[in-house]
């Protein structure tokens, strides 16, 4: 074990925590899209908290009791979420990290709330997730969608004053959600967009679409949707030989994006908080997580940062009830992988701003 690493786990993991040799056992849970299309976003969930469950038992566990994982998979379905989210109730977990996507967020939340589990998610953007929460257990360390809209939309009105822009959204809550709020932020800011489409995820094929796009001699397209699709419609873009800039969402931050789009995908635009990898108390995280071979994604140590709060909130509340451990998060400060971590009344972590990353030579880098 390095000494970074031992440096770390002192500063913060044991802060807030009982020392001492865990007995008992604690359920908790991180649950997500282990599987399907979205299967990579879910396993850096799973790597993040099963590195922050096995960090925390080797520092004392929680109260003196040692975390027990369950890993859920949800697929990013509203149906499957509920159903996973009473399996957990069965199980008597008393915390999820989780759900990723909004639909399976939501309706998971709803559960949650009625069987007293704290929920924190590391990845759902939608603004409704904690303005209309279903109880004070609900929380987010993820920036929200309409955080995104303001720094999308003066980007393409400022860097794109002079150029014919499209509009595009896979139809979804998120995708339609994000672009319909950056097409607020960007009119309102004196710059309308040539062209405006919606167009169906889960489709192979993207030649009509971008021959729209083609027809319109547009120069930038925002694009409001997942990764799957936006590589499908990037490498069309290429191979139609549209020279178009495409300007998207956090949901292209994944190497699955380029796995899909190629060399084409190089040159792609995202909004995306600034990349942990950048926060000096993520290192050590981010050391033993690539000496184990795995990756250190922002969604595993946004996960990771998770089970860190919950944990120094059940440590400060005594115990894991819910009223005590929402209050402890609702109110103080706790150290993490991200840095500081506080929650506001609604329940939204105060997450680093937006930045514009680029696909650039097979890799994020910040514009």
């Amino acid at each position: 074990m390095t000494q970074r690493r031992l440096t770390f786990i002192a500063a913060f993991l044991v802060a807030g925590l009982t020392a001492g040799q865990a007995s008992a056992e604690i359920p908790i849970a991180v649950a997500g899209p282990m599987d399907g299309q979205f299967r990579d976003l879910g396993a850096q969930m799973r790597t993040g908290a099963e590195q922050a469950v096995a960090d925390i038992n080797a520092a004392g566990g929680v109260n003196g009791e040692r975390l027990l994982l369950e890993v859920a998979d949800d697929g990013c379905d509203a149906d499957k979420a509920v159903a996973v989210a009473n399996q957990l109730i069965g199980k008597d977990v008393v915390f999820v990290a989780g759900h990723f996507c909004f639909n399976a967020s939501i309706p998971a939340s709803d559960v949650y709330a009625g069987a007293g589990i704290v929920q924190i998610s590391p990845g759902t953007t939608l603004p409704i997730f904690t303005d209309e929460r279903p109880g004070e257990g609900v929380f987010r360390l993820a920036p929200r969608d309409d955080q995104q809209a303001e720094v999308a939309g003066q980007f393409l009105a400022d860097t794109f004053s002079g150029a014919r822009i499209a509009l595009l959204h896979d139809k979804t809550a998120y995708g339609k959600g994000l672009t319909d709020a950056v097409k607020a932020v960007m009119n309102g800011l004196g710059k309308s967009e040539d062209i405006a489409l919606g167009y169906d995820a889960g489709e192979d094929d993207y030649r009509y679409l971008v021959s729209q796009l083609g027809l319109e001699n547009v120069g930038v397209v925002f694009l409001g949707g997942y990764h799957p699709e936006a590589g499908l419609i990037k490498l069309e873009m290429d191979r139609q030989g549209l020279d178009a800039v495409l300007v998207s969402g956090d949901a292209l931050m994944t190497e699955e994006f380029l796995a899909v789009a190629g060399e084409a995908g190089n040159g792609t635009l995202l909004t995306y908080p600034i990349d942990p990898r950048d926060i000096e108390q993520s290192a050590a995280v981010i050391d033993a997580l690539e000496e184990a071979g795995k990756s250190a994604d922002r969604y595993a140590l946004a996960t990771y940062a998770a089970i860190q709060a919950w944990a120094q909130a059940a440590n400060a509340a005594g115990g894991t009830e819910l009223q005590g451990v929402a209050d402890a998060l609702s109110t103080q400060t706790f150290e993490t992988v991200l840095g500081p971590v506080e929650f506001d009344e609604n329940g939204d972590g105060n997450q680093p701003g937006y930045v514009i990353y680029e696909w650039r030579e097979g890799a994020p880098k910040l514009r």
